[in-house]
């Protein structure tokens, strides 16, 4: 009887995770760049009530017997895949035309460098540029790539802030535009003058980074190796401005796992009340 009060313990609890799982996708429908989660289940453990067997000349083999201890929520998957265009019509907003991130510096910026020693990742790429001319994230952290090194004309190669130049003539720089390959050019004194480009960062395990919050995730050993790439490079991960990627959470799936949750979850509890009316008919035995 304590096995069955145990699993049915167990059962409660890993669906309560699916529940809280399938909350949060919901509650996510309409973020931008949110990627939704499901979860897998596995059984617990065992207690072994008999053996197995091998069979002899004189009887025949048996299987072993055992008593499981319920089920567990074993994992928590997250869906990479690609959400929907979501135009806004806001120049500096991009969104990601293949499987890259942005890269954000993720500690406190060098004053001498622009560089970072720390790094998180976004899909989020809703971008803009503070007081102090730099690109960011529209919350505070700097978005990474490389600044254009005009003596050679060519960009850098150093991962770093970008930076506005310092407007000629005391005018206000304008026409700040961001192209597919993450070039970002300006009018500076009626010249055109490119700024920077930004970089794309993409895993081969993209599953294995860890989400951290603000639509931010960091990187894990199981993210596999992490490669920077100018959009574009390899005919994909380019940008589109003027559009943000929109959540990938679908609805009808997750209103039917939210059933089959709470039906589980209602399951379990009857198992409870069976077991605790069992107990209730042993402790009145006379």
């Amino acid at each position: 009887m304590l096995i069955c009060m145990t699993s049915a313990i167990a059962g409660l609890k890993a669906n309560m995770t699916g529940m809280n799982v399938t909350g949060n996708n919901v509650s996510n429908v309409n973020t931008d760049a949110f990627k939704s989660s499901s979860v897998t289940y596995r059984d617990a453990m065992y207690q072994e009530i008999s053996g197995g067997a091998a069979g002899n000349a004189n009887s025949a083999g048996t299987n072993p017997s055992q008593v499981g201890y319920g089920s567990a929520a074993s994992s928590i998957n997250v869906d990479t895949t690609i959400g929907g265009k979501n135009s806004t019509g806001n120049p500096n907003d991009v969104y990601i035309k293949g499987d890259g991130y942005l890269i954000v510096g993720n500690s406190t910026k060098d004053a001498t460098d622009d560089t970072f020693t720390g790094y998180k990742y976004t899909r989020l790429g809703k971008l803009s540029f503070d007081s102090n001319g730099y690109l960011s994230a529209g919350d505070g952290n700097y978005v990474c790539g490389y600044e254009y090194d005009a003596a050679n004309s060519k960009m850098g190669t150093t991962l770093q802030a970008i930076k506005l130049p310092t407007p000629v003539g005391g005018k206000i720089i304008s026409n700040i535009s961001i192209s597919p390959d993450g070039t970002i050019t300006c009018n500076n004194g009626g010249t055109i003058q490119t700024v920077g480009q930004i970089s794309l960062a993409t895993f081969t395990n993209p599953s294995g980074l860890e989400q951290s919050g603000s639509s931010f995730y960091s990187k894990t050993p199981n993210a596999g190796t992490e490669t920077d790439i100018a959009p574009g490079t390899d005919g994909t991960n380019t940008l589109i401005t003027g559009s943000l990627e929109s959540s990938n959470v679908d609805l009808a799936t997750e209103f039917s796992n939210m059933i089959v949750y709470e039906r589980g979850y209602q399951a379990n509890t009857k198992i409870v009340t069976v077991a605790d009316e069992m107990l209730q008919t042993l402790v009145n035995m006379k």
